[in-house]
This record gives structure tokens, C-alpha cells and sequence, in this order.
């Protein structure tokens, strides 16, 4: 059974699209008390992640009808039997605000106990990323509410932080803590970031905090480069400068030889063959963003031979990052402007412009607040 504490609306409403770049219509869907494992939240809001762009346009796999949104946060409106605590231990009631991670999966299996990769268990599965006709429906940041489902990890969020600055850090600011860690940034490295979007800014921000002497970010985009002086980036270039002028650059920083650690996170697979030339002898390159199948390129494989590189691809995340994506944005949001980092705001009704402007980069990160 549900707490008693608080009533369970009849029903909420859900942002749904019937195919890619449909409209999206706002139907009504039934609620009810939240199963065993489960816990029912009213949203507070949802940022917009490329990703959703990317699956609403058709560029990546999506069952329609579908309810898109996994940066999520929300108030407990019910807990369900058996859930008594978050992640870390602390007590959960009705009216916390809390974020969860941004999948869940089936249970114990090999990938979880074994290879201690639980994001890649067989069967896992994304917010925001089903048919909305399979129950419990609300299971999509587009809403009015959403059940975490069993096998999620929750965190309570301290009042400290703002909405804005607590929305990303499921998704975002989880992955970037991943990627700096598939890089293994240490004290006094040198770093190039490809892509000054939110998870480029949280990355060069995250960079700096794990100690890095220098940050370089790469961007098109002549805003995000201004940008992100305010995110630890210590020089912002345009990537589509002369090829032998940027090298130059990128490495009168990164003296003697190059980047320790080149982090991909624009989903350009054209890129790559760049960062791979870009980084020193034994150096590390971190795949973030290529995330939409069929993204190929060609490159000198003989160079990740030659040049003892290390490559990494890093998908979802690895719980604890949770944790710690909410301790760097709590320890930091005095140095880093996070909360300016969502910077527009639509209601419900509105889910389709919110796509719109976030797809044509109008805003940096766009936040559904039903």
C-alpha cells in the first residue's frame, strides 16, 4: 500500500508524440497508488536532454506512442511498499524533492554482480525512453507525475540547491562525472573538450575540480565558447579554424606534447579523428556523445597503435556516479554558474516549442515545469 500521507490524484496528464516530429497532444492517463518498489512523484520539472532531441527527431530508435524525459525531478507524493530510504541511506516521506537515476533495471544479474556494470544489465530500461501505453505510463519526464520504478536509485536533493541546478545532475552532470573518470584526470593534467554544450560545460567544470591545469574547450557555437570562461575553460576555439592553427594552439597549451585526455561529447563522430591527433603519446580519449547508432567515421587506426592511446566509450553510468554528481554540484554551485545553465522554462501545453527551441539551440538547456 501507498502512504497514507498525502491523496493520489485520478489522474495526470502526459506530452505525447505519435511518431517522430509529430505534435505533441496532452492526454489524461490514470494514476494509482505506487506498487511495491515503486514511488509515485510530481514532477517539478524536466530539462530537455539532446538525447530526447534525437529521439523525438527519429535519429535513434523510440517506441511511439511515447513519452520523452529523463532529467527529472519531483516531490513524493507516495512511497510504495518496501521503500523506506534513498540510496545513501537517508528516510524518504511524501513531499521530499528528490531525483533518481535516469534507468532502471531488472534485478540481480551477471552485469550488476559480476562485471559491476548494472547500467548495462540485460533488460535495463530509460525514463523517457518507452511506448506510453505500457504501465504504468507515467514513466516520462513530459508529465504531471512519474513512478520510479523498482531497481531505481534514489537520492533526496538538499533544499540548497535550486531546481535548475538539481535537474541536470541525473543525467548531465552523472555522465560527466563518468566521462572524467573513464579519463582519469589527475592533479596538474591538461584536458580538450569537443562540444560546449551542457554536458561540455559541466565536463570542463568537473575537469577543473578533479585538478586540471588546463581546459580547453571546442565549439561552433560562438555563445557556449564566451560561455564557458564561467565553467573552468581556460581557451575556447572554434573547431573549424585551420586545422594546423587550432593543433598549434591546443598544444602551446598542453605543453610538451599534446592533451593528456580528449573528451568527445558533441555527437559529431566527425570529430574524432581530430582528438585522436590532438593527444599526446599514451593519452586517453572518452567517447560521451555519440550516442545515435550508425555513427561512423574513418581514421588512422595505426595512430591508437602508435601512439599507446586509450580509448574509452562511456554509455548511462554507474550508480555511485549519482552520488557524486550531486556532491560536486552542492560543493560547487558558489564557483560555477549551474543554475543559469537552464535557460528556458515551458509549461506542459508548450512541450512542443520547448523541442523546437532546443533542437535550433535557442536555449541551452529547455525546462518543462508542469
Amino acid at each position: 500500500m501507498a502512504s497514507p500521507e498525502m491523496n493520489i490524484p485520478k489522474q495526470g496528464r502526459l506530452a505525447i508524440y505519435d511518431a517522430p516530429n509529430a505534435p505533441f497532444r496532452l492526454e489524461p492517463y490514470a494514476l494509482a497508488a505506487p506498487a511495491a518498489g515503486e514511488v509515485l512523484v510530481k514532477i517539478r520539472m524536466s530539462t530537455i536532454c539532446r538525447s530526447d532531441i534525437h529521439s523525438y527527431q527519429g535519429h535513434r530508435p523510440n517506441p511511439c506512442p511515447g513519452v520523452l524525459g529523463h532529467e527529472i525531478i519531483g516531490d513524493i507524493v507516495a512511497l510504495g511498499k518496501g521503500v523506506t530510504q534513498d540510496m545513501r541511506g537517508d528516510a524518504l516521506a511524501p513531499g521530499d524533492r528528490v531525483t533518481w537515476s535516469e534507468y532502471f533495471i531488472p534485478g540481480s544479474n551477471y552485469y550488476t554482480e559480476v562485471l559491476d556494470l548494472p547500467q548495462k544489465s540485460r533488460g535495463v530500461d530509460k525514463y523517457g525512453h518507452m511506448a506510453v501505453t505500457t504501465a504504468p505510463h507515467h514513466h516520462g519526464g513530459f508529465g504531471e507525475y512519474c513512478y520510479i520504478l523498482p531497481h531505481s536509485w534514489i537520492l533526496r536533493l538538499p533544499d540548497v540547491l535550486t531546481d535548475e541546478e538539481a535537474t541536470p545532475i541525473n543525467c548531465g552532470v552523472a555522465t560527466m562525472i563518468a566521462v572524467t573518470e573513464a579519463a582519469n584526470l589527475r592533479i596538474g593534467q591538461t584536458v580538450v573538450v569537443q562540444g560546449l554544450g551542457l554536458l561540455g560545460l559541466y565536463g570542463a567544470a568537473i575537469a577543473k575540480a578533479r585538478g586540471a591545469r588546463v581546459v580547453i574547450g571546442l565549439d561552433t557555437v560562438a555563445a557556449r565558447r564566451e560561455l564557458a570562461y564561467k565553467f573552468g575553460v581556460d581557451l575556447a576555439l572554434d573547431p573549424t579554424m585551420d586545422r594546423a592553427a587550432l593543433l598549434h594552439e591546443v598544444r602551446a597549451l598542453c605543453r610538451p606534447e599534446g592533451p593528456d585526455a580528449v573528451i568527445e561529447v558533441c555527437g559529431a563522430p566527425e570529430v574524432i579523428p581530430l582528438g585522436i591527433e590532438m593527444l599526446r603519446t599514451g593519452g586517453t580519449y572518452v567517447l560521451g556523445g555519440v550516442v545515435n547508432p550508425q555513427a561512423m567515421v574513418t581514421l588512422d587506426a595505426n595512430l591508437l597503435l602508435k601512439k599507446l592511446l586509450t580509448l574509452r566509450g562511456v554509455h548511462n553510468y554507474h550508480p555511485r556516479n549519482l552520488i557524486e554528481a550531486l556532491d560536486f554540484v552542492v560543493a560547487n554551485r558558489m564557483r560555477f554558474p549551474f543554475h543559469d545553465l537552464v535557460d528556458g522554462k515551458y509549461s506542459l501545453d508548450n512541450v512542443g516549442t520547448a523541442m523546437a527551441d532546443a533542437a535550433a539551440r535557442r536555449v541551452l538547456r529547455a525546462a518543462i515545469t508542469p
